[in-house]
Formats: C-alpha cells, structure tokens, sequence
C-alpha cells in the first residue's frame, strides 16, 4: 500500500489583509514602536520587544504585563493581561 502524499496544489495559508493593512499609531504609542503606520501585527511584535527589553512581564504570571510611564498611557492601569494588551493596543491604531 503507497501512502498518497500531499498534492502539490496545496496552497499556502495567505494572510488575512486587514491584520496586514499599515495603521498610524496614536502619539502614546508612537514613542514605542515609531510614528510611521504599520501592520497590526507588527505593532504588537514591537510593544512585546518593548516589554521583554525592559522587564515588564510579572515574574509570579508571565501572562500579565507590568505597565511602565510609557505603557500606562496606552493601558491606563498598572497591569494587563497579554489578551487585554492586544484589545487596548488597537484603541491607538487608526
């Protein structure tokens, strides 16, 4: 018995285009991942550099995020979920 293999019309996932439309980022944000627009996704890849680069995930829940001077004016309290980051970031993308 001979295994059929995956046919090669197989098409590779494309990605959805409204996560790959450039957004602008309010000026709180801009002085974390930059004035220019960009992709959704590239936003949050950027804010968790941000916070990885300055310590900012609880060490007790890593799922929770510690907000800096910079990181309250988006949030607007001391500490978020990772799911509620994403939620709050896109309330500073038009």
């Amino acid at each position: 018995m001979v295994l059929a293999s995956k046919s090669p019309a197989a098409k590779k996932r494309a990605p959805n285009p409204a996560f790959m439309k450039a957004l602008t980022p309010s000026p709180a944000l801009a002085a974390i991942v930059g004035a220019q627009p960009l992709p959704r996704t590239e936003v949050v890849k950027k804010v968790w550099d941000y916070i990885k680069a300055n310590k900012l995930q609880d060490s007790a829940n890593k799922r929770n995020i510690n907000a800096d001077a910079k990181l309250k004016e988006i949030f607007k309290k001391p500490q978020v979920t990772m799911f509620e980051m994403t939620k709050l970031l896109s309330q500073h993308l038009s």
